[in-house]
């Protein structure tokens, strides 16, 4: 329905002389949004306010000609000027009757639409360090990023859906070794374990399948461990260096092609681990991109290359330095050390090179909020290698905080006393984890009430949404536990007779859903949706609870059309309501 009001505005600006407006201003897409109060109609623009001055025209006087040049369509009842110059837009009912057809005759394509163009998008979210299992943190990645790819689906985007693993560097050698020992611990060897090593209940299961699948091959003795470490670990910094040492004890002892052994075991099982939990929680990635590939396929080579070729790169005390200070960056960051080993920020903009030599338009990175430098610094290696920088989207996600009983729940994976995401889904459900997930803006810090998204009350959004839903689905239970049926077309003949307020209301929120998913995905803001679908929940409630004394207005009334046509708009909303979850990843279902 909005798109119908452009059309219209959009003719008229082009219609206008162009003594009058500018080819630019004519040409141009004129902003409509809802109005507040329906009294100012449905649609206003402010196009006329925003063209006066180019046009030396009063904006009253321009909105005057705007209007003069408007085709006639039969949607639209009447347009009025409001206050400085808005244009107000008053449709007419059989506009609104028509949407409610189209949303039957749609059904789950009602509100898909093609802004994106084809627009192809990596979406690469959650990319949890393979160090331990997810936890309510990384859930809220995972529903954000699976919630936006539904949503740039359905507005026209081509979106492939990415994992990034981080299988190299320090962290998964700790992991390696940490899985080591408890395989030694195993074996009845009394070893050494770092106060930084990762000492989660969750390495047990890894370690006892290192032992299944290499028995007693990979076993060293403790004296062997600890021959040449100090006797005991260092307090404060020198922690990591202790770290360090048992690191290059288990190398020295192992071979680099046994403790290779042990990385890619301890790797596997926790990648595995992760990608089941997810599929769990219904998120899916099309592929699980392993940084290691990047330089195996000689992706960095080709980056550092590039930079090299444009003149972006230095030599430095025998390290190699990327002119990062002349795009953005606050100092310039070494690519390679002297030693030859490349940086992880060389990993990073030779990843995402490979992503737009893979045809990709838009690259959308969802990353926590402590990565506030990484998106200048990964933008500015783009342009260096010849690439737009602003083809790279960075939603920045906030902290998530569980409370239960009241009382903040502690996280820390090294030691291993945190929530898990399995965990969370198991005790509140896959329906509440998504929904919550999502409830706030991704740049705020999330509240997330265990006790509230367990209750089965109106207080619980995600409850007070599913059962609008299933009220629908009960009153069309009812209808044949009286032995009635409804007749799909007589309802929708019948639709003049809905001339209740509430009908209106509810008529007018549920034709809001394509503007809402259109405005959700361009502003990559879930929250957009889960707020709609809460707002049209409780005009469904008050729809079904308006004008009698129990329930305020039965539904289900002796006038056939008129039941009939009632049935239909609420057949409608709730379709509404089960296409709006399900691009949150909720269940739509038909009783609680």
């Amino acid at each position: 329905m909005k798109s119908t009001i452009e059309r219209l505005l959009s003719a008229a600006l082009a219609a206008l002389p162009a003594d009058l407006l500018s080819a630019e201003a004519r040409a141009a897409r004129p902003e409509v949004d809802r109005t507040r109060d329906p009294a100012h109609g449905d649609y206003a623009s402010n196009v006329a306010m925003r063209h006066a001055k180019a046009a030396r025209q009063n904006p009253r006087a321009l909105a005057e000609a705007i209007i003069r040049a408007l085709p006639a369509d039969p949607a639209v009842a009447r347009v009025e000027i409001a206050g400085p110059g808005f244009i107000n837009f008053h449709l007419t009912s059989a506009a609104y009757h028509a949407e409610v057809a189209s949303i039957l005759d749609k059904g789950t394509a009602y509100g898909q639409s093609a802004p994106g163009s084809g627009e192809k998008v990596l979406l690469e979210f959650v990319s949890a360090n393979p160090t331990g299992p997810l936890h309510v943190g990384h859930g809220r990645h995972a529903a954000y990023g699976a919630a936006l790819t539904n949503l740039l689906t359905a507005t026209g985007h081509s979106v492939h859906r990415e994992f990034y693993i981080n299988d190299a560097g320090r962290q998964v050698d700790i992991l390696a070794v940490s899985v080591w020992l408890r395989y030694l611990e195993r074996l009845g060897e009394d070893v050494p374990f770092p106060a930084n090593g990762y000492k989660g209940e969750y390495l047990m299961p890894i370690a006892a399948s290192l032992e299944a699948e290499y028995s007693h091959k990979l076993r060293q003795g403790a004296a062997a461990v600890r021959e040449g470490l100090p006797k005991d670990e260092p307090e404060g910094g020198d922690k990591e260096l202790y770290t360090d040492a048992i690191i290059a004890r288990a190398r020295d002892l192992l071979g680099e092609e046994g403790f290779r052994k042990v990385v890619d075991h301890a790797l596997l099982g926790m990648v595995a681990d992760i990608r089941s939990d997810l599929a769990e929680m219904g998120v899916t990635f099309d592929r699980w991109f392993s940084e290691r590939s990047l330089t195996t396929s000689g992706a960095i080579d080709e980056a550092l290359k590039r930079l090299a070729a444009n003149g972006h790169t230095y030599r430095k005390d025998g390290a190699l330095w990327f002119r990062a200070s002349e795009f953005g960056d606050d100092e310039d960051r070494v690519v390679e050390r002297e030693n030859g080993v490349r940086t992880y920020f060389a990993s990073d903009i030779a990843y995402h090179l490979d992503k737009r030599l893979r045809g990709f338009d838009r690259l959308i990175d969802v990353l926590g909020a402590d990565h506030h430098g990484y998106v200048a610094r990964v933008r500015g290696g783009l342009a260096a290698m010849g690439e737009p920088p602003d083809s790279l989207e960075v939603p920045l996600l906030q902290l998530v905080s569980l409370y239960r009983g009241g009382e903040k729940v502690a996280m820390g994976k090294r030691e291993g006393n945190f929530v898990t995401l399995r965990q969370l889904r198991h005790e509140v459900g896959n329906d509440a984890c998504r929904f919550y997930f999502v409830m706030r803006s991704h740049d705020q810090n999330l509240d997330f009430d265990l006790e509230l998204a367990k209750s089965r009350t109106s207080e619980n959004p995600v409850f007070y949404i599913q059962y609008a839903h299933a009220r629908v689905a009960s009153v069309l239970r009812q209808l044949a536990e009286r032995g009635l049926a409804h007749d799909a077309e007589r309802g929708r003949s019948s639709l003049d007779r809905l001339v209740e307020p509430h009908e209106r209301k509810l008529m007018v929120a549920i034709t809001r859903y394509p503007e809402v998913i259109a405005t959700a995905a361009a502003t990559r803001s879930p929250h957009t949706l889960v707020n709609y679908l809460r707002e049209l929940a409780g005009e469904v409630h008050g729809a079904y609870a308006a004008g009698n004394e129990n329930a305020a207005h039965r539904v289900i009334v002796d006038d056939e059309a008129t039941r009939d046509a009632r049935l239909t708009l609420f057949q409608a909303a709730r379709q509404v309501i089960r296409n709006g979850l399900a691009l949150l990843g909720v269940s739509a279902p038909d009783t609680m």
